[in-house]
């Protein structure tokens, strides 16, 4: 029996989840979703069915870190102890880090005042199997994250950036008021983060998609804004893969959970620098040492 709008306590959730086998975060008929997996397990709890309202939706194949939602339930379960009861339910690409009580017109999505993505680069020939989900392995040319960084910077402030918007939105307009952007290496991986006040359908991937030809240098950092700043979505042809995006976090004014829940929940990759050992005989004094650390402990 579904409870009456007065007895419906609102509960805030912060979601993990690893995109790969999803068809992203919104429910869609016959089709693996974020979404649906929770509101079926929140369901299977209560008895009767919900509506779990997002911050964001992530497309097919994009992780979160900290995504943050909302639902409304009745009964005597404390907000506090709806994340474990939830993991019992949910597979194991889904994991609560936290839920807590909120008010009543609280809301994951209106109230949110920024969400902030994570792409990450891999740029090493070498394939690595564990790297693999959680990055795009671009090794074609050599990229300069200077070069990068450099064309962030004209995206800071508020923009139309309907160059970035992929067809098939729903939104009116493409207005996005970019508040942040980074551009940081850490041997053969490449992190671009950008922070906003919203998200176009498919921005961050074809925003990173036209960054990598700035970074191997077939387009100019000019030429770059440019085309944004004209709306030439025409020649924005090449969003990069998924895989390398994850939802980072997402910020409000009043949120009820500690930072550990939910700031930089998402490690960054990072692979020791082999740069010194690029001879074969570096190669073998290096190994003599770590065999010789070894056996002295």
């Amino acid at each position: 029996m579904i409870a009456s709008k007065s007895e419906l306590k609102r509960v805030a959730l912060v979601i993990q989840y690893l995109g790969t086998h999803f068809h992203g975060w919104q429910r869609q008929l016959k089709l693996r979703t974020v979404q649906a997996e929770i509101e079926d397990a929140i369901a299977r709890v209560l008895g009767y069915p919900v509506t779990l309202h997002g911050a964001g939706r992530t497309d097919t194949g994009v992780h979160a870190a900290a995504q943050v939602a909302h639902f409304d339930a009745s009964g005597p379960i404390p907000a506090e102890r709806w994340a474990a009861i939830l993991n019992s339910y949910l597979p194991q690409d889904i994991l609560i880090r936290g839920s807590a009580a909120v008010k009543s017109d609280w809301h994951a999505r209106f109230d949110a005042k920024w969400r902030r993505y994570r792409y990450t680069l891999y740029t090493d020939a070498r394939p690595n199997l564990f790297v693999q989900p959680f990055s795009w392995h671009y090794y074609y040319a050599n990229l300069d994250e200077n070069l990068i960084r450099a064309a962030l910077q004209p995206l800071l402030g508020k923009h139309h950036l309907a160059a970035f918007h992929r067809a098939g939105s729903r939104r009116k307009h493409s207005w996005v008021e970019v508040q942040a952007v980074t551009c940081d290496r850490q041997g053969p991986f490449i992190h671009i983060e950008i922070q906003a006040d919203g998200f176009l359908y498919g921005m961050v991937r074809l925003i990173v998609g036209l960054l990598v030809d700035v970074g191997k240098g077939s387009l100019s950092l000019e030429k770059f804004t440019e085309l944004w700043q004209q709306q030439r979505r025409e020649n924005v042809k090449y969003a990069a893969p998924p895989q390398g995006l994850c939802l980072l976090r997402v910020g409000y004014s009043d949120f009820p959970f500690p930072p550990e829940v939910w700031y930089d929940t998402l490690p960054q990759l990072v692979l020791p620098d082999t740069n010194y050992v690029s001879s074969a005989g570096g190669q073998r004094q290096a190994l003599d040492q770590v065999l010789s650390s070894n056996v002295n402990t």
